[in-house]
């Protein structure tokens, strides 16, 4: 097949990696890269700066309906929202705890998965997001779900944020990725789940190299 136009989505819980492993999927394979979650944290933080409740189920909407979103190069992702670099902004826990909230909304993932079906309809995407091969392409090339367990995933992340010179206690990450899971495990719209013919990927043991190099053997597969 052509794999210009191939479209690969990588599902899974916060912390298991999907965001590294998609990034560097897509660089290899010459792919566009489309972080689906820097969407809803964009949405959180523009919803934070005006104060919008996390129960104002319309104010949010219509937060959202207000805002342009634009990507550039970079790693991470560059973000504008009506025009402003937002790329940090967006990348503090904060805004994730806010952004995994308000994305429990359906007709906020409603109006977040038309975009980012848009956005990949002409193929040549890696995506990420905990209901990428789900919601926003359950019809892609191949579709993975990366995992690990809580205490491997809530390590990494600290360590991310290590190395963002960010010092985050353990712990809180932790509880914070294990109220993430629920959250997401639990809503009515699109909740996280291994759907049928999707590669599970356990993570936990591998490297960066070693993860790549199975889904690039499940790439030549197709």
């Amino acid at each position: 097949m052509n794999q210009s136009a191939i479209v690969i989505a990588i599902d899974g819980p916060a912390g298991a990696g999907k965001s590294t492993i998609a990034k560097r999927l897509a660089a290899d394979l010459n792919l566009r890269y489309l972080d689906t979650g820097a969407m809803y944290r964009a949405l959180a933080l523009v919803a934070s700066r005006r104060n919008v409740a996390t129960d104002q189920e319309e104010a949010v909407v219509a937060t959202l309906h207000s805002m342009e979103l634009e990507f550039g190069p970079g790693d991470p992702v560059v973000v504008f929202v009506n025009g402003e670099d937002v790329t940090n902004a967006i990348r503090t826990p904060e805004v994730a705890e806010l952004a995994s909230a308000l994305s429990a909304y359906g007709s906020v993932r409603k109006e977040m998965v038309a975009q980012q079906q848009a956005i990949i309809a002409g193929g040549g995407y890696v995506l990420e997001g905990r209901d990428a091969t789900t919601a926003i392409a359950p019809n892609a090339h191949l579709r993975i779900y990366m995992t690990a367990s809580l205490e491997t995933r809530a390590l990494r992340r600290t360590r991310q944020f290590e190395e963002q010179g960010k010092a985050e206690d353990f712990n809180r990450v932790r509880s914070d990725i294990e109220n993430r899971d629920h959250r997401d495990i639990t809503r009515t719209e699109s909740p996280l789940t291994v759907a049928e013919g999707v590669r599970l990927l356990e993570t936990g043991g591998l490297g960066i190299d070693e993860v790549l190099n199975q889904i690039k053997v499940w790439v030549a597969d197709l």
